[in-house]
């Protein structure tokens, strides 16, 4: 083999990029100690872009097609290095490849919960959640702001830049949008617009173009959702009510009885002796009373008696055991109390009636 043959096999004749590897969006060709050959041939597939940077320098950029590299295609490339018109000279330059394939299925979330200003609930944190894909739009400013002279830039790379830019546009949206908490369902599509406008904007300086941007959901966290749970919980259970705290009343009420009646001694624990399930019956009336708007023991309709007009109040009237248990057997069929609750208080005031 003679030295210019040798030398000639040196000569690169075709670059092109399969793109083998998934996620890889910025390719260096491994020039090495290689030099492209005058007229060699440059393949750019659809959905690639390639560009030559000579000694930092971007010289040209290609889309897809095939190209022949002569002094007519790399006019700018033959001024820097001053070669002559014939071009006969091999040259050295880096060609970097980028795919401007639309990246799908990019998931987002929001790592820490966004306080924001709620009409309804005042302050509160939220999450939200969704997916986005983006492509790179303009290889000049991926190369310059992003992948520079890196033999590969990947998708987990530029995500770690774009995830930053998301979740400060996420929270700027959030919080001048004015949408109340149990709002934002309904209006996850607008909020997804208004969110996709503004990342666009950010997207673009590092020559990234945003395809699609969507809202899955908008969330509070565990402990806000338990609370926000109980309110609503509560609506249901004193629906009944015409006014919702007189609701909230009476649900409050409704959630104590369950919980005293795990304690010690069932519902006649709370107090000592006879007069703790006198005393429970007494509060629950109470409660209840309040919650309808009525006093305990008065009748629906009925004018409240006046006030008496002695300076000292007579003390309330003994109540009898068989009152007792009338009050206990109500509570029982409204369903506020166990029909175990019911048994062992029962058994308790019976066995002081017997003695």
């Amino acid at each position: 083999m003679s030295i210019g043959s040798f030398i000639k096999k040196q000569f690169i004749d075709v670059l092109q990029w399969n793109e083998e590897t998934e996620g890889v969006l910025s390719w260096r060709y491994p020039m090495q100690d290689f030099e492209i050959q005058n007229g060699a041939v440059l393949i750019v597939r659809e959905s690639q872009v390639a560009v030559f940077v000579n000694e930092g320098q971007i010289a040209d950029v290609f889309g897809p097609g095939t190209h022949k590299l002569t002094t007519q295609t790399l006019p700018v490339l033959t001024n820097l290095k001053n070669w002559d018109k014939l071009f006969a000279s091999p040259f050295k330059s880096d060609v970097y490849f980028f795919s401007t394939r639309v990246q799908t299925g990019r998931k987002w979330g929001t790592q820490q919960p966004i306080t924001i200003r709620d009409k309804d609930f005042d302050m509160i944190r939220v999450r939200a959640f969704g997916m986005y894909s983006y492509r790179v739009s303009d290889a000049r400013k991926f190369f310059t702001e992003l992948s520079g002279t890196r033999e590969a830039y990947t998708r987990e790379q530029v995500e770690d830049q774009l995830r930053g830019l998301l979740m400060a546009t996420m929270a700027s949206a959030l919080g001048a949008s004015q949408i109340a908490f149990l709002d934002m369902a309904a209006n996850q599509a607008l909020m997804a617009q208004e969110v996709k406008g503004a990342l666009a904007d950010a997207f673009s300086r590092y020559g990234i173009g945003l395809d699609e941007f969507n809202v899955a959901s908008v969330s509070l966290p565990e402990e806000l959702q338990a609370a926000l749970d109980q309110r609503i919980s509560a609506g249901m259970k004193g629906g009944l009510g015409a006014d919702k705290l007189a609701g909230y009343t009476k649900f409050q009420t409704a959630e104590a009885i369950p919980l005293a009646a795990q304690n010690e001694g069932g519902l006649a624990g709370l107090g000592a002796g006879l007069g703790a399930g006198v005393t429970v019956g007494q509060a629950m009336g109470a409660a209840m009373g309040q919650a309808m708007g009525t006093a305990p023991g008065a009748t629906s309709g009925a004018a409240a008696p006046a006030p008496a007009a002695a300076s000292t109040p007579a003390a309330p009237a003994a109540e009898s055991i068989e009152d007792r248990l009338a009050k206990l057997k109500g509570l029982l069929d409204k369903g506020l109390i166990s029909a175990a609750d019911y048994d062992s208080t029962k058994a308790e005031l019976l066995k002081k009636l017997v003695g």
